[in-house]
C-alpha cells in the first residue's frame, strides 16, 4: 500500500554502491518533510512498472535541486531509469523477516521457511546493508546449528540459477580459504580437466584476503562470463575458472560476501552454506574441500577443522552431494606471491615445470588433484596423486590451462607493480612464524585485490635461516601512497614474522 505519490526527477551523481541502492534526497525536500524521512530510512521507489527498496541519504548541501533526487549507480541499473525521468516514492511494506533476524539474536532458531524468506529479501534488495550485517552477526561464532545451515543453504541455492550437465560425474575442490596465496586452483582444475572430469569451477572474490581465486585467475583471463558462456566453456575444455557473481549461481552469496568483507568476518554456518550452495547450483555432485589448519589461518584447530568437516560433509551428503574433507597445513602462506599478479606468477611456474616454481604450491596442488581424479572409477584409491604428477610433468595441465583461458576471452600478460619496497630481517635467527592474517593485510593495504599487481612478495619460509638484514619479503602496489600505507603497517606491527635467535 501507498501512502502517497508525489514524484521526484532523477538526477545521475554517478555514485557507486556496488550492490547497494541508495536514494539521495535534499533535506528541505516536501517528502522528506511530509513524511518524515531520516538519514538510513528504506524508501519504496517505482518507476514504470519496477520497485526497488533504497536507502535514504539526507543531501545538506545544493547539490540536488529541488524537486531533484539522486540514485546510486546500483540503483539506476536495477529501475532501468535515467536522468530526467519521474520516480514514484513511498514506505515500503513491512519487512517481516527481519523479526526472524531478531528472534535469532535472542536464541531462537531459524526455520527452514524463515531462512528462505530472509535470502529472499536480500536477493529482492529489501535488506539495507545494516539489516545484512545484523543478520551476519547473528549466524557468526557457530551460532547455526546443522538444520539452520540445510536451510540456509537450500535457500542460496533456490534463490539463483542451476546448472545441469549431461555427464554424471561432475567434480569440483574448494579451498575454506585464510591462507594467503593458497592459489592451488588454477593448477587442479588444468590437472584434473586435462584427464577428461568435468570441473566447471566457480570462485569467489577475496573476502578476507588479498586475492580470491577469482581475481587471480582475472589477471590471466576473463572471469565474468555470462551463463551461456560459462556452459560453452565447459564443454568444449572439460573446465573452467570463473567468478560466481558472474553466472548467477547463488547470488546471495557475492551480496552477503560483500558486507563480510567489510566486516571482516566469516561465519562457519556462513561459509558451509557458501561454499556447498555454489558447489550444488554449479551442479556438481562430487567435491574436495581444502581446510588449512594453523595458529593464524582461519580455521586455527584441529578441533574447530572437525567441526566444520562434519558440517561440510553431512550437509553435503543431506543436499545429495558427495564431499572430501582434506586437512592441510595452514602454518604459513602457500608459494611466495599473495596478490593476483604475484600469486598468478607461482601458478605459471608450476604449470610451465620452472624451477623457480613454490615447491609447496606444487606438492599441495597435485594432493588436492589426486582426491578430486580418485572420484574417478578410473583411478584407484591411492593412486590419484600419481596420476596428477604425469599429467602436470608431460605439459598436459599447462596445454588444458592455456585453452580453458583462450575459451574464457584470452590469455592475457600479468601486470607488474610501479612501486616495491623489500623489508629485511632486523636481526640474525631463525624463522619461527609467519602471521598468514597480518601479512594478507600487508597486501591489502598495499591495494590488493583491487590494484591486480598489488601485494606482498615472500622471500622466506619457516624453520629457514636469515642474517640481519636479509630479504624477507618485498612489498608491490601500484601507487606510492599504497605502498607507503602498507609500510606504516609493517614498522607498526612487529609480529609479522618471527625471527629466533638459534641456542
Amino acid at each position: 500500500m501507498e501512502y502517497f505519490k508525489q514524484t521526484l526527477k532523477v538526477k545521475r551523481l554517478g555514485i557507486d554502491t556496488y550492490n547497494e541502492s541508495v536514494i539521495y534526497i535534499r533535506e528541505d525536500s516536501y517528502i522528506c518533510q511530509a513524511e518524515g524521512f531520516e538519514s538510513q530510512a528504506r524508501i519504496r521507489i517505482r518507476f514504470e512498472d519496477t520497485c526497488i527498496i533504497a536507502t535514504l541519504n539526507i543531501v545538506k548541501s545544493n547539490l540536488l535541486e529541488p524537486g531533484e533526487a539522486g540514485l546510486s549507480e546500483h540503483a539506476l541499473m536495477l529501475l532501468s531509469s535515467k536522468e530526467g525521468d519521474e520516480i514514484y516514492l513511498s514506505h515500503p511494506e513491512p519487512l517481516h523477516s527481519l523479526s526472524d533476524v531478531r528472534g535469532k539474536i535472542y536464541g531462537e532458531e531459524f526455520s527452514e521457511a524463515s531462512m528462505a524468506e530472509i535470502i529472499n529479501d536480500v536477493v529482492a534488495g529489501r535488506y539495507s546493508d545494516i539489516h545484512i550485517s545484523s543478520f551476519l552477526t547473528a549466524c557468526a561464532g557457530n551460532r547455526l546449528n546443522q538444520q539452520e545451515i540445510i536451510g540456509l543453504t537450500k535457500a542460496m541455492i533456490q534463490v539463483g540459477a542451476r546448472i545441469a550437465w549431461s555427464q554424471q560425474l561432475v567434480v569440483d575442490k574448494h579451498c575454506v580459504g585464510g591462507l594467503p596465496g593458497n592459489k592451488t586452483t588454477l593448477i587442479v582444475v588444468p590437472i584434473v580437466a586435462a584427464f577428461g572430469l568435468t570441473i566447471p569451477k566457480t570462485s569467489s572474490r577475496a573476502i578476507t584476503s588479498a586475492a580470491g581465486t577469482a581475481d587471480a585467475m582475472e589477471t590471466l583471463a576473463p572471469v565474468d562470463l555470462s551463463f551461456p558462456k560459462m556452459q560453452e566453456v565447459v564443454e568444449r575444455e572439460s573446465g573452467c575458472i570463473v567468478w560466481g557473481g558472474s553466472v548467477l549461481l547463488s547470488p546471495a552469496d557475492d551480496i552477503l560476501i560483500s558486507v563480510e568483507r567489510a566486516l571482516d568476518l566469516d561465519g562457519e554456518g556462513q561459509l558451509v552454506a557458501s561454499v556447498l550452495s555454489k558447489k550444488i547450483a554449479a551442479g556438481s555432485n562430487h567435491v574436495v574441500i581444502d581446510v588449512p589448519v594453523g595458529p593464524t589461518a582461519k580455521v586455527r584447530s584441529r578441533d574447530s577443522a572437525d567441526i566444520l568437516k562434519v558440517y561440510l560433509e553431512e550437509v553435503g551428503k543431506k543436499l545429495g552431494i558427495e564431499v572430501k574433507v582434506v586437512y592441510s597445513d595452514g602454518l604459513q602462506p602457500v608459494g611466495y606471491g599473495i596478490g593476483p599478479a604475484l600469486s598468478a606468477r607461482d601458478v605459471l611456474a608450476v604449470l610451465q615445470g620452472k624451477k623457480e616454481a613454490p615447491q609447496d604450491l606444487r606438492e599441495h596442488s597435485l594432493d588436492l588433484a589426486g582426491h578430486v581424479l580418485e572420484f574417478s572409477a578410473r583411478v584407484n584409491p591411492g593412486e590419484g596423486k600419481l596420476l596428477a604428477k604425469e599429467i602436470l610433468d608431460s605439459g598436459k595441465a599447462w596445454s588444458k590451462f592455456q585453452a580453458i583461458c583462450e575459451a574464457q576471452g584470452g590469455m592475457r600478460e600479468l601486470p607488474k607493480a610501479p612501486y616495491m619496497h623489500t623489508c629485511v630481517a632486523k636481526k640474525e635467527g631463525v624463522i619461527k612464524g609467519i602471521d598468514n592474517r597480518r601479512i594478507a593485510r600487508v597486501g591489502k593495504l598495499a591495494g590488493a585485490p583491487v590494484a591486480k599487481a598489488a601485494g606482498v612478495d615472500l622471500h622466506i619460509k619457516v624453520n629457514a635461516r636469515v642474517e640481519k638484514k636479509q630479504p624477507l619479503f618485498t612489498i608491490h602496489a601500484e601507487s606510492q601512497g599504497e605502498l607507503e600505507y602498507a609500510l606504516n603497517f609493517v614498522e607498526m606491527d612487529g609480529n609479522l614474522i618471527q625471527i629466533e635467535n638459534e641456542k
